[in-house]
């Protein structure tokens, strides 16, 4: 199933265009201003503009200037016409999208707020928060091979139901046509809600998230399309042990995929991978060496179609559809059936969400989104997810 829909997102390269996209560019010039003439029956300079303004000055006599017999008046000939500078880009305000990644590198500030709900595994591959503390504080004097006293994330409890809340404040500087730099601050708020029974818990966490920054360069750019490559760096500023970060650095290459097929429908996609930095120990069983980390990679992918279905002088509107899909390739995640088995791997595992929005554009610069996900796999990061987010580009 991953196959084919990571098949999916590169499907708009295929896609071709269904208008002439050199319409864009021919928009009629204005209309070159009167220039003087010679002697006898001269147009004062200006008066061209008068009667296009529609002013009337009455009867006015005017005298031409005179010019001795043996010079002749110079004419002034219209400079030609500026030649065009290229096809015109999209602002950031054409991507339509609210989860998958902005291919058009542009100014903007953005406002985010998102809910997660149901999420069972939050360590799983140190992607959401660090490795649980239930391997420091519940196997302590045990004898379990598995015992970490190092282990970062919350404890003593074994979460297995989880919601959170993120708010981003999101900064990005276009340089020209091809390039930017951004960062995200996040804020972070998680409630457990259930736990393994017998081992504990631990109560709500609010405060700073992991810091992200990054850039984006565009190879290809034209009016219709981009081919841009991002790379993110994650920096572990949330307080891992409060379940507010990874508690390791991560990066994150990406490419991202911008598509018009017409005047109101665009299709945007992105393939991926997050790569942790460091991390923790993975889990030791009597019978393994030294496992990998408990942070494994993370490779994501995604297709998102939008269509403008009304389109005002000052608003449009455009519901988008998202699919977005993980897949784990290594790391850990605590899964706490026994005493003796209370970490497997999470190589293999894979997500899949579907994802239901709406953006709608106010004036040139500010566009509001609002969307649902649900998850339509076993395996989750979230059973639920609601995001909503206000984006101003200049």
């Amino acid at each position: 199933m991953s196959r084919t829909l990571l098949l999916a997102c590169f499907l708009p390269f295929l896609a071709e265009a269904q208008e002439n996209a050199s319409a864009l560019g021919n928009a009629p010039t204005a209309p070159q201003a009167a220039v003087e003439t010679g002697a006898g029956g001269n147009v004062p300079l200006g008066a061209g503009l008068y009667s296009a303004l529609g002013l009337s000055f009455g009867q006015q006599a005017t005298t031409p200037a005179q010019t001795p017999a043996s010079r002749p008046t110079p004419t002034r000939t219209p400079a030609p016409p500026s030649p065009p500078t290229g096809e015109p880009r999209p602002t950031v305000e054409g991507s339509m999208i609210g989860y998958i990644e902005n291919a058009i590198p542009g100014s903007q500030i953005r406002i985010r707020i998102e809910a997660g709900f149901d999420m069972n595994l939050p360590d799983r591959a140190e992607f959401f928060y660090a490795k649980c503390g239930c391997y420091a504080s519940n196997l302590k004097g045990t004898g379990n091979p598995a015992y970490d006293p190092n282990a970062p994330g919350p404890g003593p409890g074994v979460v297995t139901k989880l919601n959170y809340q993120e708010l981003y404040l999101h900064g990005e500087y276009g340089i020209g046509r091809r390039f930017s730099v951004f960062t995200d601050v996040p804020f972070r708020w998680i409630q457990p809600q259930a736990f393994v029974p017998g081992f504990g818990s631990f109560s709500n966490e609010a405060g700073l998230g992991d810091v992200q920054a990054g850039f984006k360069l565009a190879p290809l750019v034209s009016a219709r399309r981009y081919l841009t490559f991002q790379l993110k760096s994650y920096f572990p500023s949330g307080d891992g042990s409060r379940g507010l970060g990874t508690n390791h650095y991560s990066i994150e290459p990406a490419l991202l995929y911008y598509q018009t097929v017409s005047r109101r429908a665009a299709v945007e996609s992105q393939a991926g991978i997050w790569h942790p930095m460091g991390g923790s120990v993975g889990v030791v069983s009597a019978t393994s060496a030294q496992p990998e980390r408990f942070a494994g990679n993370v490779f994501f992918y995604g297709v998102g179609p939008s269509y403008v279905v009304y389109n005002g002088e000052r608003i449009r509107i455009a519901p988008v559809i998202e699919l977005v899909g993980w897949q784990v390739l290594g790391g850990f995640e605590t899964v706490w059936s026994s005493a003796t088995r209370i970490g497997i791997p999470a190589s293999g595992t894979d997500i899949v969400n579907l994802k239901f929005g709406v953006r709608t554009t106010i004036g040139v610069h500010s566009s509001v989104y609002a969307g649902y996900g649900r998850a339509l796999t076993a395996a989750v990061w979230y059973s639920d997810i609601v995001r909503v987010e206000y984006r101003y580009a200049f």
